[in-house]
């Protein structure tokens, strides 16, 4: 497989799954069956890392139920700064963490809660995404979802690092990636390499986690109804 031509092909079904109104697992799949349709050896390969991570629980050390978040204060696509505790101030958050613009499951997640995104309001709530990338590339995630939510940049992975989210991408997976087509190290301005696990965080307003989904297995999200379900008790 040429540079790019994963990426080129993932495209139409990326786009396909974020129109969709299959529930989100499903437009999911769609994306992971592409995937090995297309390049069985990057499949393949995406099953041994992830495996790894499994094996090291990652990110079981992440924020639990009942415990607080700690604030943050990132800058969003625009530039402007956004902190916890502002959100805070005016109701639940929903704190999600996505890997970037670049991943397919990512902007497919990104759309399915851009269209919880009124329900949310009216509970009361907002919802933030947090991604490593700069700000020129989180503008393009906020345009996939309609302008819906903020997407904030966590530069290097600092906020993510805090909470026990980041994790090191090996030298074999990185080759692949970069392979594909997408370019980490253009998009996170760094070349370290790491990646936050896809997150999903319900936040009271105090701060408190009443639901949780961390999965280092980025192929898989939280589930959007849960997400809702969680809003509607705080409500």
């Amino acid at each position: 497989m040429t540079a790019n031509s994963l990426v080129a092909a993932l495209d139409a079904t990326t786009a396909e799954a974020m129109a969709s109104e299959r529930p989100l697992r499903e437009r999911l799949q769609m994306i992971a069956g592409h995937v090995r349709e297309r390049s069985p050896q990057f499949a393949d390969a995406v099953d041994v890392f992830v495996q790894r991570l499994s094996r090291a629980e990652a990110g079981a050390q992440a924020p639990q139920l009942g415990e607080t978040l700690p604030n943050f204060i990132l800058p969003d696509q625009s530039g402007r700064l956004v902190s916890l505790a502002a959100l805070l101030a005016d109701g639940p958050v929903v704190v999600v963490f996505l890997r970037g613009h670049w991943c397919p499951y990512c902007r497919v997640t990104a759309a399915a809660l851009a269209e919880i995104g009124q329900t949310a309001g009216e509970l009361g709530a907002q919802i933030v995404a947090i991604t490593p990338e700069s700000r020129r590339f989180s503008q393009r995630l906020n345009v996939d979802t309609g302008g819906a939510f903020p997407i904030l940049a966590d530069l290097d992975n600092g906020y993510a690092l805090t909470l026990n989210l980041a994790i090191w991408v090996d030298e074999a997976m990185a080759g692949l990636i970069s392979g594909a087509g997408w370019d980490i190290p253009e998009y996170q301005g760094n070349d370290a390499w790491m990646l936050p696990i896809p997150a999903v965080f319900v936040l009271d307003r105090q701060g408190i986690v009443v639901s949780r989904h961390v999965n280092p297995d980025y192929r898989e999200r939280a589930d959007i109804g849960e997400v809702i379900d969680a809003l509607r008790r705080l409500a």
